[in-house]
C-alpha cells in the first residue's frame, strides 16, 4: 500500500509536494478504513484527485508512471532518462528531479527515493522501518555507496561487485534484481505486480479476454449497470478472419512450428491467444450478447459498442479484483470518468468500497473531473485532493481534510465550484471578447 508519495521538480511541480493516504482522525466511514498492527497507522483504501485542466492531475499519475518504468524496465545505458524537469523556471532545468515513497509491504514499511536527471541518478535510498527502528539498507550518491544488509565473504563481495558495476543511468534496485539480488525484491517486485496504472486508454480487462468464467461474471454485472449487454460469450474463430496479411500468418506459423502450440499477441487492444491446429490458426475473442425484442440474442464485437461500455468493460476486472479484502493490488487511474455516466462511476466506487474492511490491503486511486462524486457520504475529507496550479504555472495538491471547518453534513461541491478549495479553472472567456475583435 501507498504510504505517502512525494514529488519535486517533475513536470507542472516545481515545489516539493507531499501526497499521504494515512488517515486523519475523522471519523466518518472508519469501519472500512485499513489498520496495521505493527504501527499507530491507519491508511485509506480510496482517495480521489479533482482539479481543473493544466491543474497538474495528470502529470501526478505520470510521476508514478515514470518512477514505475524506472525501476521495473530501467534506461539502456546508450539512453537518457526520460526525466521531466519544471520548464517554467531555468534554474530547474539544471538540477535533479526527486521522487520519494513510503510503503507497506508484507507489514512492514519501506521508504524508497531517487533523484535524477537525464544523465545520471544523483541519489538512492533504501530505508526498512519496523515498529521499534529504521534501518537504511543500503544509500548512494552518484558512484559513492553504503550497503548496511546481513551479508558475508562472497555475498557481500558480490552486492559491492553489483553496486561497481550499476550504470549511472540505472537504479541500483533495478540493476541489483538483474542480477539475482534477492535482499531488495520485495520493493522490486511491488512496482512490478502491485501498482498497477490505468490510463484513459488503457485496456485492463483485455487481460481476460478469454477467460469464460470471468466473461460470465462480468456479463451478469454488465447487465445490472444498464449497458444493454446481457451477458459475455468467448469465441473461437480462424486467424484469417482477423484481415491479417498472409505475409504475418506465415510468420505465426514458423514461431509456433520452432517454440510452442501457442503464443500471445495483442489487436487493437485485445489480447488473443492463438492455437495450431493442423493447417490453421485459431484465435478466441470475447463478444457481448445483446437481447432482441424475441427474446433470442445477438452477437455484438466488443469495438463495436458504445466508448462507455467498452470502458466498464475494460475497468470491471479490475474492481472485481481488488474487492476481495484479502487480495493486495493497488490501482492508479486517470480519468476515471472518461466516458462513464456519473452514477456509474459512483456505483463502480461503491462496489469497491463496500467491501473494504480493517483488513483490506488494496487502494484505488483516481483523477477525475466528477463533482457529483465529491460527497462525504461517498468519500471521507481526506480522501479528496484537489491540484491548483499557481501563477507561474507549479501545481500544488492539497487534501481537504486540512479545511477543518467543514462539516460531515456539508455538501461540499458547491464550496468547491465556488473556487473556496482552489483546483477549479479560471475562466475569463466571455461574449466581451468577441465583440471588442469585432469592433477593433
Amino acid at each position: 500500500m501507498i504510504i505517502t508519495f512525494t514529488i519535486e521538480n517533475w513536470m507542472s511541480f516545481k515545489d516539493e509536494v507531499s501526497f499521504s493516504m494515512v488517515a486523519s482522525r475523522e471519523k466518518q466511514h472508519g469501519h472500512r478504513i485499513p489498520r496495521v498492527k505493527k504501527f499507530p497507522v491507519r491508511i485509506l483504501p480510496v482517495t480521489a484527485l479533482y482539479g481543473g485542466n493544466a491543474s497538474g492531475k495528470s502529470n501526478f499519475f505520470k510521476a508514478l508512471e515514470f518512477a514505475k518504468n524506472l525501476v521495473v524496465e530501467g534506461t539502456k545505458p546508450d539512453e537518457m532518462i526520460p526525466v521531466e524537469p519544471f520548464l517554467l523556471d531555468d534554474d530547474c532545468l539544471e538540477k535533479p528531479s526527486r521522487f520519494k515513497f513510503e510503503l507497506l509491504i508484507n507489514e512492514l514499511i519501506y521508504e524508497f527515493s531517487f533523484s535524477v536527471t537525464r544523465d545520471a541518478v544523483v541519489e538512492e535510498k533504501l530505508v526498512e522501518i519496523n515498529s521499534t527502528k529504521e534501518k537504511i539498507l543500503y544509500s548512494r550518491k552518484g558512484k559513492k555507496y553504503k550497503i548496511n544488509v546481513s551479508e558475508k565473504g562472497k555475498r557481500k563481495d558480490f552486492l559491492k561487485y553489483v553496486s561497481e558495476g550499476t550504470d549511472n543511468k540505472q537504479l541500483f534496485l533495478t540493476n541489483s534484481i538483474s542480477q539475482n539480488v534477492d535482499k531488495f525484491r520485495l520493493v522490486y517486485n511491488w512496482f512490478r505486480d502491485i501498482l498497477t496504472l490505468v490510463g484513459p486508454s488503457t485496456k485492463v480487462g483485455s487481460h481476460y479476454s478469454t477467460n469464460e468464467y470471468i466473461s460470465d461474471l462480468m456479463g451478469s454485472m454488465l447487465e445490472r449497470l444498464d449497458t444493454g449487454i446481457s451477458t459475455l460469450a468467448v469465441e473461437e474463430i480462424k486467424i484469417d478472419q482477423l484481415g491479417r496479411s498472409d505475409v504475418e500468418n506465415r510468420r505465426l506459423f514458423k514461431y509456433l512450428e520452432n517454440n510452442s502450440d501457442s503464443i500471445i499477441f495483442s489487436k487493437l487492444g485485445c489480447t488473443l491467444n492463438i492455437e495450431g491446429e493442423e493447417a490453421y490458426l485459431t484465435t478466441k475473442r470475447r463478444v457481448a450478447l445483446h437481447k432482441k425484442a424475441n427474446g433470442t440474442t445477438i452477437k455484438f464485437e466488443i469495438d463495436k459498442e458504445s466508448d462507455g461500455s467498452q470502458r466498464v468493460i475494460d475497468l470491471l476486472p479490475m474492481f472485481m479484483q481488488i474487492s476481495p479484502s484479502d487480495f493486495n493490488k493497488v490501482y492508479i487511474i486517470d480519468e476515471i470518468d472518461r466516458s462513464l455516466h456519473t452514477l456509474l462511476t459512483r456505483q463502480l466506487l461503491e462496489f469497491y468500497l463496500d467491501n473494504c474492511s480493517e483488513k483490506s490491503r488494496s487502494q484505488l486511486l483516481f483523477t477525475t473531473h466528477d463533482v457529483l462524486l465529491m460527497d462525504q457520504d461517498l468519500l471521507r475529507r481526506d480522501e479528496m485532493w484537489v491540484a491548483e496550479r499557481d501563477n507561474e504555472g507549479s501545481s500544488d495538491i492539497v487534501s481537504l481534510g486540512e479545511y477543518k471547518d467543514i462539516r460531515n453534513d456539508k455538501d461540499i461541491r458547491k464550496s468547491y465550484l465556488q473556487g473556496r478549495f482552489g483546483g477549479v479553472p479560471r475562466i475569463l472567456l466571455n461574449s466581451s471578447i468577441i465583440n471588442q475583435q469585432e469592433t477593433d
